[in-house]
């Protein structure tokens, strides 16, 4: 490697060079390795953008406590208005302590697919609709 590098460089230089990647060059590459691989997945990694659709009431079927504890978060069955049941989770403490027999969700339609997905919000947005 060193041959290569003065022959780049020039033999003074080559030396420099060549001590420092021995001694930084396994953290500098682990370094860019680990930003290649951050930017790869937050590149690759959205949902992709939605649109708001509606805000809607809808009977939930079952719903657990996460963690035996609602200010914890709520997993829960709900029956949408086509008939069809769907899980939807949330992990915010005001939201999830507001479903009981009933609740409010947001429906939001992705611009790419057209693919519904749904969240639990407040019941204020359901009473405003």
């Amino acid at each position: 490697m060193l041959s290569v590098l003065s022959a780049i460089f020039g033999p003074h230089h080559a030396v420099s060079i060549y001590a420092f990647l021995r001694t930084w060059g396994l953290g500098l590459a682990a370094g860019v390795g680990m930003i290649a691989i951050v930017s790869t997945l937050f590149l690759l990694g959205g949902d992709g953008e939605h649109e708001h659709h509606s805000f809607m009431t809808v009977p939930v079927l079952s719903a657990t406590a996460i963690n035996g504890d609602l200010r914890n978060g709520v997993i829960a069955s709900v029956r949408l208005p086509d008939g069809t049941a769907a899980s939807i989770t949330s992990t915010e403490a005001p939201v999830s302590q507001t479903v009981g027999t009933s609740a409010c969700i947001e429906k939001r339609i992705y611009v790419d697919s057209g693919e519904p997905r749904y969240r639990f919000k407040l019941p204020k947005f359901c009473d405003a609709s």
